[in-house]
């Protein structure tokens, strides 16, 4: 009797491993607000659904370049105004819906209209038209050459969606990926499971699950305890040396496109006087920063840009620690000392952590900080919608994003009309160095004006199970692609 439980417990256990090995159970900080990606600015939405459940005509991969996708290729007229994208065929979304040019012209026409609020509806402005000679060829006309036209495709803002599901995809995502969306506890996890009609490769796995925990401590103790098997933006960089010790986890440091800015209402006193700007500039001391709320893991930035993107120029020195020249740029722009600001914190750790440390070093120059934590949901509804705030800390994740300081509105409310033309000549651009040298002149003009501070590019401190594979090191795009992920044999 003994010996038959054994061999039945050590059957259960065996059967246990083996379905281990087909599924993944992930942690991300941030629960999105919904799940789509045309839809909403928020990073978490794609980090659950880019390239697992939606696709783009092409993608953007591991090392930050454009691949193939539902376009199997393209071909660029000499002038830069047509993209011709051949379309793979027999291609359905994940409830039978056909994938064809007219899907194509769909999406590129909801995302580009009036009424849309895709939150990155600039990247779609430039298209004058979308034509289907025949449902397996999209040919996209542009108004003009557009530089970043083909990797702003790649962005999960650009997903192809169908116009069969289009109205319930925020709670209910129906995609061509090689997952299907199946159930989302809120406040808890999101579940997905392989989809046996995707028109590509198979993943490895079967199941993935994407677990949301705030709390940077509780992180911890869930990748220890094994709860989890990835936490791919690990919260704790602290805990680093201890999950290292351990022998069960892989621990890999990379880059990511965060460009972690105290961000500043520059619509409201005193964040409307650029000496002011330039002075909160002047108060903060990057480096000390990063080792204090990122266990060092970071690099200083000194413009909207991270070292690892084509084009970077080195803008860090123009803002050296100096708390003396602070004092005296706000006495000279008329700003008392004791003159109180308010801070709003959303719940990453890198926030909440880096308010505190930023609170700190403005008082030493006679500004004081109330911090104001808040949940992700009012962060966005107060913050990115309504810039009702005076000041944030947020890591703008999008790549290579510097359209964002061009806009008609944005949450920060920099308006400046020469870094608008210089931006306009940059998306001119059809030779490669040109636009490499206007991307210079953009960030200097940033450094220049300084509408946010800008203090760090994020570390992607990667955790996960000694086991796996497949994982991205960096991430050029806010995404958790598990679509390549697998366990060792």
């Amino acid at each position: 009797m003994i010996r038959t439980f054994a061999v039945v417990l050590a059957a259960l256990l065996a059967a246990a491993s083996a379905q281990a090995k087909d599924s993944l159970s992930l942690g991300m900080v941030l629960e999105p607000p919904h799940l789509d990606p045309t839809a909403g600015a928020a990073s978490a939405i794609r980090e659950v659904t880019y390239a697992n459940i939606y696709e783009g005509l092409v993608r953007i991969d591991a090392m930050g370049k454009v691949q193939p996708a539902l376009a199997a290729s393209w071909t660029i007229s000499p002038d830069g105004l047509t993209y011709t994208f051949r379309l793979r065929t027999g291609v359905t979304f994940h409830d039978g819906a056909p994938f064809d040019c007219a899907t194509v012209m769909f999406s590129y026409g909801r995302a580009a209209a009036a009424d849309s609020v895709n939150a990155q509806k600039g990247l779609f402005e430039p298209i004058a038209r979308t034509d289907c000679p025949d449902p397996a060829t999209a040919v996209v006309t542009l108004k003009r050459p557009t530089a970043s036209f083909l990797f702003g495709m790649g962005w999960g803002d650009a997903a192809m969606l169908s116009p069969a599901s289009v109205a319930t995809d925020k709670t209910n995502p129906v995609g061509t990926g090689p997952f299907r969306f199946t159930r989302w506890v809120r406040g808890d996890r999101i579940e997905l499971e392989r989809f046996p009609g995707y028109w590509g490769a198979a993943p490895k796995l079967t199941t993935v699950t994407f677990r949301f925990i705030t709390d940077p401590t509780a992180a911890v103790a869930a990748v220890l305890a094994g709860d989890l098997d990835a936490f791919p933006n690990f919260p704790a960089p602290e805990a680093l040396d201890r999950v290292r010790a351990d022998s069960r986890f892989t621990v890999v440091v990379g880059t990511t496109e965060g460009k972690t800015i105290l961000a500043l209402n520059d619509a409201r006193k005193p964040f409307d006087d650029v000496r002011v700007r330039r002075a909160l500039a002047y108060a903060i001391d990057r480096r000390a920063l990063i080792e204090a709320v990122m266990s060092g893991y970071g690099a200083p930035i000194g413009s909207h840009y991270v070292p690892t993107d084509p084009g970077y120029v080195d803008l860090t020195g123009v803002y050296p620690y100096d708390p003396a020249r602070a004092k005296a740029l706000l006495a000279e722009a008329g700003v008392r000392p004791g003159t109180t600001i308010t801070i709003k914190l959303p719940p990453p750790a890198y926030a909440r952590r880096g308010g505190e440390v930023i609170a700190a070093y403005l008082e030493q120059v006679g500004i004081t900080a109330k911090l104001v934590p808040v949940e992700w949901a009012q962060w966005l509804d107060t913050v990115f919608r309504r810039s009702d705030f005076d000041a944030t800390v947020i890591s703008h994740t999008e790549a290579r994003d510097l359209d964002i300081y061009a806009r008609d509105t944005y949450y920060f409310n920099y308006h400046s009309e020469p870094y608008r033309a210089l931006f306009r000549d940059y998306q001119a651009a059809v030779d490669p160095r040109r636009q490499l040298d206007l991307v210079g002149q953009l960030q200097r003009r940033l450094a220049e004006d300084e509408p946010n501070v800008f203090l760090f590019a994020l570390a992607k401190v990667g955790v996960w199970n000694a086991g796996l594979r497949g994982m991205w090191t960096n991430s050029p795009i806010p995404a958790n692609d598990v679509t390549a992920v697998s366990w060792a044999e």
